[in-house]
């Protein structure tokens, strides 16, 4: 008996096409991050980049549970002395909704070269419609609990 290793050349890649509308920003946030791993696979290779390409549309409509568009705090440094600085969910929900959820996403994506390289594959878009027609994306399927 012997473990099954993807290979590089043996993956093929699908486009998947996923609308954020109403869904909650950590639930969502976990089913990307299984199919840009490659996880709903079952030749899924923890060492290699077995996932697919994930297109969201509608990224604005996206909502947190509880008081955490209010509360919840996003710190970033620029790189000057005292270039802290601090938003809170509301505030990237008006001006930049998208970098809720691709924040949410690489967290939950490994932090190294092959993490980096996962996150080229996600396309984040607000409203519905979305450049990608050309490779035939796939609309998928969340889980109704979700």
């Amino acid at each position: 008996m012997t473990t099954f290793m993807a290979k590089p050349t043996t993956i093929t890649r699908r486009w998947f096409v996923i609308d954020a509308t109403d869904q909650v920003v950590g639930r969502l946030a976990v089913q990307i991050a299984n199919i840009l791993r490659g996880k709903h696979r079952p030749e899924y290779t923890p060492h290699l980049d077995t996932g697919e390409f994930v297109i969201v549309t509608n990224v604005e409509k996206i909502r947190f549970t509880g008081k955490k568009l209010e509360t919840k705090t996003y710190h970033w440094y620029t790189r000057y002395p005292g270039g802290r600085k601090t938003a809170t969910a509301k505030e990237w929900m008006e001006k930049h909704p998208e970098r809720i959820l691709e924040q949410a996403v690489q967290r939950m994506v490994p932090r190294n070269r092959l993490g980096r390289q996962m996150m080229t594959k996600l396309k984040i878009y607000k409203g519905s419609s979305h450049p990608h027609q050309a490779q035939q994306p796939i609309e998928f399927q969340l889980p109704a609990s979700l």
